[in-house]
């Protein structure tokens, strides 16, 4: 019987967590004595084989390249003190130096990519880093160093930590995400559940490739990541650490999973659906955050409702004929920047960017982050029942909006084209 309710998938940033992946191939075993193992039906006289030998595989061979590369991060954060304790031994804040001490408050893995002079780099998840005051890096052979924090970026989900190089004895390399192939082995090297379980290797393989993966983090901004999905079974701790193929290059950052799916009714629990950041996109983006500490993101300046989660009455005041069923409602125009210096004003409906179809306001989001600060963007858009367009040159960041300065209805410019 076909079931037409509507399932939804829950992906798990797996702010502490990662994946892991399955690698086949053939295995090479090397004999080095071989003694025949006793076992007889004499009571207390079998014996353990005393047969050695070394297994050498494409596995093995690649975990040894690049796992002295990973590493865990520890985000510390200040926790307030508890004040009954405090009234209860008489140490009040205003007694003490620091009403609020650093404890742990996550952990998740990282990758030293690159060594420059006295400083090394480690990539690993925004969501690994987000809310921390200060941060430690426990490297493979379980030292503990300071890291300090050189850029994040939600919207990627990636960051980058600066540590100490004098004891950094492995650099990471990074492969082609580009020429990766479905079903081709792959391995991933994390701290599942923590420090405690640091360097851990899984194996499996790549289950598909550019998997669209939209979600929100714990700040509530919005996460975009084109992934690499690996039947992983992901835990809590392998966020930010390596997903490598058989030559030990790294070719994605592990940083989320589906961990159930279900309708209102219930949850269907979720196995081997992990994906990882493509390297070739983490490149892109740590580089960035190396030289700037920030990814900076064109702005349009509006605040965005969908329209499929508008109520039917409102839909009638928009006007639009039968055949626009999805887009994008502008609720307001910030004053000075770039849609309200293009004309666009508060109720016009968003069907595109470029000619990139937007039906909701994260795929509006994703559409104009392919664009940098400077470009000029066709938007097409309805009004008062009719299409229209505008070309919005991008000339503010991200970094402006403040929707305490919006633009009314009435007043916004107008300056558009059919």
């Amino acid at each position: 019987m076909k079931n037409n309710k509507k399932t939804v998938a829950k992906l798990v940033a797996a702010g502490i967590i990662g994946g892991a992946v399955s690698l086949g191939g053939n295995i090479a075993y090397d004999h080095f004595t071989g003694v025949t193992p006793t076992a007889t039906n004499q009571t207390g006289t079998s014996k353990v084989s005393n047969v050695s030998y070394k297994v050498s595989s494409g596995t093995t061979k690649a975990i040894s390249k690049v796992s002295d590369a990973v590493v865990s991060v520890i985000n510390y954060q200040k926790a307030s003190s508890n004040s009954s304790l405090d009234d209860l031994f008489g140490d009040s804040a205003s007694d003490s130096k620091d009403s609020a001490t650093e404890q742990p408050a996550g952990e998740g893995s990282g990758v030293i990519y690159k060594k420059d002079g006295d400083d090394a780099y480690v990539v690993t998840n925004n969501h690994v880093v987000d809310g921390a005051t200060s941060l430690e890096v426990m490297l493979s052979n379980g030292d503990k160093v300071k890291g300090t924090l050189v850029g994040k970026d939600a919207y990627s989900d990636l960051a980058v930590i600066k540590i100490p190089s004098k004891e950094v004895t492995k650099v990471a390399e990074f492969g082609d995400s580009s020429k990766l192939t479905v079903g081709e082995p792959a391995i991933a090297i994390g701290s599942p559940l923590g420090s405690e379980y640091a360097n851990s290797a899984t194996e499996g393989i790549i289950s598909s490739l550019s998997r669209k993966v939209i979600m929100r983090n714990d700040n509530n901004e919005t996460v975009n990541i084109n992934a690499i999905q690996t039947d992983a079974a992901i835990n809590p701790g392998n966020s930010g650490g390596a997903l490598i193929n058989v030559e030990g290059q790294v070719i994605g950052i592990n940083s989320s999973k589906i961990s159930a799916t279900g309708s209102s009714s219930q949850d269907v629990s979720v196995e081997g659906m992990g994906f990882a950041i493509p390297s070739n996109d983490v490149v892109e983006i740590i580089n960035k955050l190396e030289k700037d500490g920030e990814i900076k993101r064109p702005a349009l300046g509006v605040q965005m409702v969908d329209l499929t989660g508008i109520n039917s009455r409102y839909i009638d005041k928009l006007k639009l004929p039968d055949s626009v069923t999805a887009g994008v409602v502008i609720a307001a125009v910030q004053k000075g920047l770039p849609a309200n210096s293009a004309g666009l004003k508060k109720y016009d409906v968003i069907t595109k960017i470029g000619d990139t179809k937007v039906t909701t306001s994260t795929e509006l989001q994703s559409a104009l982050y392919k664009y940098n600060i400077g470009d000029d963007m066709k938007v097409t858009y309805y009004r008062d029942g009719k299409e229209k367009t505008a070309t919005i040159k991008l000339a503010a960041s991200s970094d402006k909006l403040d929707f305490k300065d919006t633009e009314s209805a009435d007043s916004a410019k107008t300056d558009e084209s059919k």
